[in-house]
């Protein structure tokens, strides 16, 4: 078989919609080795370096609760530091480089994912955060920003101008907003 071992896989793949930093970051133990009230931290197998472990919470809206938060396992020498907390968020957002999936079938029988990481770190601003729909053609927001604009549908052709960058009330992004006429525009999600 070509496929042995981990499987690695990018964050976009894994967390389409990012994650969110739910916990602390603990030491996993490793259970053959700890006896005895003794804890013994685990060990990569196939690097030897320390292994950590974060619980974190998916943000993709289709997940079922129990679904939403999984551990997310880091390779690290020391202990790893999460990013920074946001102003007005409940919980830090964070992305994970080097990620490997490791399938398994668990206690109950079922296929499970072992999630694992070489780095956590704040998340990064993405060109193709969210797509938004003028007259006849889709464009994307412009480089390093996080649109907070939905997506919108002229009512009547041409009345839709081009976006204007106003400075977020937060710190950090940019929000997107739309010169429109009056009751020119239909909202999608609306």
């Amino acid at each position: 078989m070509a496929l042995q071992g981990p499987i690695p896989i990018s964050f976009g793949q894994i967390f389409p919609y990012g994650c969110y930093a739910v916990g602390e970051v603990e030491p996993v133990k490793d259970f053959e080795a700890s006896s005895n009230g003794r804890f013994v931290q685990a060990r990569d197998k196939q690097t030897g370096e320390l292994v950590w472990q974060i619980p974190v919470m998916d943000a993709d809206p289709s997940l079922k609760a129990a679904q939403k938060t999984v551990a997310v396992k880091i390779l690290a020498p020391v202990q790893p530091v999460p990013p920074a907390p946001v102003a007005g968020l409940p919980f830090t957002p964070v992305e994970f480089d080097g990620l490997t999936v490791t399938p398994y079938v668990n206690g109950s029988g079922r296929l499970a994912y072992s999630i694992r990481a070489r780095e956590m770190r704040a998340p990064r601003a993405h060109a193709k955060a969210q797509t938004w729909i003028s007259p006849g053609r889709s464009s994307t927001p412009p480089q390093g920003t996080w649109p907070t604009a939905s997506v919108c549908t002229p009512t009547t052709p041409n009345t839709l101008r081009p976006p204007v960058r106003r400075p977020d009330t937060r710190t950090g992004p940019l929000e997107l907003a739309f010169q429109r006429p009056p009751g020119s525009l239909t909202h999608a999600n609306a």
